[in-house]
């Protein structure tokens, strides 16, 4: 269909620093975004799962921010700013005339189904297969925005990806939030897409056993080299489990990949005893998973005085615990598991857990599965036999602000969750392990190597919960000293700002979009308001970071 020129709106109704979404012929819409004197139009909706971008955050820098999870685009291009999306928006062409506003669209694009345009990619075939190119080892969400990264921005070279995985990488969030276990549902692109569109040559089921530096090669199964110019360590983690007695038997899980969710998946129907250990974020969005299931019970066991307590402290968590409660969740905090017993009916498989509880008493609970919710390791095991490649003792590796391996700037880089980096503003050395910082960390991978040099690492980490209301986070509130609360906690619709030294460093809020998104970038910009305008009612919404006159600068 060819395209069409269409008046949208009155020029007067779309001020400066203001979105509207707006219909285009039928069902199609179209996002206008006005910077000083300047429209744009591009899709309206967010490439990741479809949220409505009006309903976002503008800047005047002329980033888009989801009201959801945190993706980001460039109004004036349409380009990725930010993961988690996994395609750039549409970009029409928009003027004025008469006191109208026009968008010249092919109407076809402007529909929600078609919401994203092709990636600026290579043609089919025509990526050099001359050299090694660049090797990334890992398949997750590190290991696709990589790859994004790098063809978005004109890298030509070949593509290698080394995976574990049987699959191509996924959306590994839609595992424990929603126990998907068919990957092709879960997959950013197929391995067909991988190889005819990105020139990517994607091994699965294949593991790295040790990486040579000085001769610039990985080793497969001990024996194989596969030669690379530039190496990408994004391997994420291994979930840990307890070293206690009886963490053996069967029906024991921890959730990763596809398989476990389909372990877990089978193991947990109508009528189970289910016992998790850990009350952070992958153990309680499982629970929430399964809460509809009619099992039988389902115990939660955890060390803290609430679940969540590290990260959103004794409120927020009691306020959570409380409404996983009034769904028939029964919590053990402050506890430890003594041992884990063997079901009298099948020996091979786990019957019960004994946890001792605050004052010591020991406490039997029936159980015809377990999962261990108890944090994860990185995965870098294979680089303790490599030479060249630091690995510390929680198993994380170094890297400067670029995410270049120390002592190896230039050709191998680390990211994700095994990635130790310096953290913006404070040059504290962080592994954070969120899905979505592993994301980020690839595209600005992919750019620095596509473009032969590269900006150190500044974004702000975000991360999204489903309990029982959608829980957004953002910042970095590791060793928070005191919280400011807003809202009403019982009814999970609050914000909530974490501070450390008398200074915001991370924000969370349930039933009040789209704050986070506006407090990433306050966070971003150094523009977040101070404990005592927060404590006085300051509204972040009511913060001008869009319009050209605020003209913010980024710290």
């Amino acid at each position: 269909m060819s395209s069409k020129t269409i008046a949208v709106l009155n020029d007067n109704d779309l001020k400066d620093g203001q979105m509207k979404e707006v219909a285009f012929e039928g069902e199609g819409k179209v996002l206008l975004s006005r910077l000083g004197d300047k429209i744009h139009a591009t899709s309206a909706f967010c490439t990741h799962y479809g949220a409505p971008l009006a309903k976002g955050v503008l800047t005047a820098d002329g980033r888009v921010v989801c009201p959801w999870h945190g993706a980001c685009f460039n109004v004036c291009t349409g380009d990725i700013e930010d993961a988690p999306a996994p395609t750039a928006l549409h970009s029409f062409q928009a003027h004025v005339s008469e006191g109208k506003i026009y968008v010249t669209a092919d109407p076809q694009s402007t529909t929600k189904a078609n919401m994203s345009r092709p990636p600026k990619l290579l043609s089919t075939g025509s990526a050099a297969s001359a050299g090694p190119g660049v090797v990334i080892v890992g398949g997750g969400s590190g290991a696709f925005h990589a790859i994004e990264g790098l063809r978005e921005h004109g890298y030509s070279g070949a593509i290698t990806v080394l995976s574990k995985e049987s699959y191509a990488p996924i959306d590994r969030t839609k595992l424990s939030k929603a126990l998907v276990t068919d990957p092709s549902k879960l997959e950013y692109r197929s391995s067909a897409e991988l190889r005819q569109q990105y020139g990517v040559t994607l091994r699965t089921e294949t593991e790295v056993t040790s990486v040579d530096v000085k001769g610039k090669s990985v080793v497969v199964g001990g024996a194989e080299r596969v030669a690379y110019e530039t190496l990408i360590l994004a391997t994420g983690g291994t979930p840990r489990k307890l070293p206690i007695d009886g963490s053996n038997l069967g029906n024991i899980f921890t959730l990763r990949g596809v398989q476990d969710a389909k372990a877990i998946d089978a193991a947990v129907t109508e009528g189970k005893r289910l016992v998790v250990i850990g009350s952070s974020f992958i153990s309680m969005e499982l629970v929430v998973a399964v809460q509809k299931r009619n099992l039988a019970s389902i115990d939660v066991i955890g060390m803290e005085s609430v679940p969540f307590e590290p990260v959103l402290g004794k409120q927020v968590g009691a306020a959570l615990k409380k409404f996983h409660e009034s769904k028939g969740v029964r919590f053990h905090m402050q506890s430890s598991v003594a041992r884990i017993t063997p079901s009298s009916s099948t020996p091979s498989a786990v019957g019960s857990v004994v946890v001792k509880g605050p004052s010591g008493v020991e406490e039997t609970l029936l159980a015809d599965a377990l999962i261990m919710g108890v944090g994860a390791a990185p995965a870098t095991e294979y680089l303790r036999a490599s030479e060249g490649i630091d690995v510390d003792r929680s198993g994380a590796v170094q890297v400067d602000e670029f995410l270049r391996v120390k002592g190896l700037e230039g050709s191998v880089y680390a990211i994700g969750d095994i990635a130790l980096y310096p953290q913006p503003g404070t040059g504290e050395l962080r592994r954070i392990e969120h899905w979505n910082v592993a994301g980020n960390h690839g595209r600005a991978v992919g750019k620095t190597i596509a473009e032969g040099k590269g900006q150190p690492f500044v974004k702000v980490p975000v991360f999204w919960s489903a309990q029982g209301q959608q829980l957004r986070y953002c910042g970095v509130g590791a060793g928070f000293d005191d919280v400011i609360v807003d809202g009403d906690l019982e009814a999970l619709k609050f914000v909530v700002y974490y501070l450390k030294a008398d200074k915001v460093i991370a924000v969370a809020s349930m039933q009040r979009d789209p704050v986070v998104s506006k407090a990433s970038e306050l966070l971003r910009l150094g523009l977040m308001p101070s404990p005592t305008e927060l404590r006085a009612g300051k509204d972040l919404l009511s913060i001008d970071i869009s319009t050209v006159a605020a003209k913010p600068k980024v710290a």
